[in-house]
């Protein structure tokens, strides 16, 4: 049955629009500020715009080669020889000191990876914590603040 105060031929009211479109509006109006402001390094830091064609100067740093190591490995392993090579990132005030004390570096070196089973040197991850177990030891050697960092120029098993 129809409800008595409702006439029959009334047309149903239509919900406004209005509230949906003002969101979307809204929504593109934010996005848009958000892209503007990390476009133009205002939103996470500041971006430093640099004139085009500008370079920055290179840091005063230089690089200290050490001699290449030949380390003869047990029977047992799968290799016989270790080839490693290097060289050290110094600061330019520091490359003659450095170089001075390169037999010490050497020795240090060459009993370091004399001292490691073959097994570690044959796994693919262990270049990187043997570089740094080796650049810790070149530190202790030359000076705290001397050598900056160890670069494997060579790390061959043969």
């Amino acid at each position: 049955m129809a409800d008595p105060q409702t006439p029959p031929d009334a047309v149903p009211k239509r919900k406004s629009k209005l509230p949906l479109v003002l969101a979307v509006l809204g929504a593109l109006v934010v996005g848009g500020l958000g892209f503007f402001a990390t476009y133009n390094g205002l939103l996470f830091g500041h971006a430093e715009k640099k004139a085009e064609g500008h370079v920055a100067d290179m840091p005063d740093i230089a690089f200290v080669p050490v001699d290449p190591l030949v380390i003869s490995l047990p029977l047992g392993a799968g290799s016989k020889h270790l080839r490693f090579s290097s060289q050290l990132e110094v600061t330019s005030a520091h490359a003659p000191e450095v170089a001075l004390l390169m037999p010490r570096i050497l020795d240090v070196l060459n009993g370091y990876l004399r001292a490691i089973e073959a097994k570690d040197l044959e796994d693919p991850s262990a270049l990187v914590r043997l570089r740094a177990q080796m650049l810790r030891r070149v530190q202790i050697v030359t000076g705290e603040g001397r050598v900056r960092d160890l670069l494997v120029t060579e790390f061959v098993l043969n």
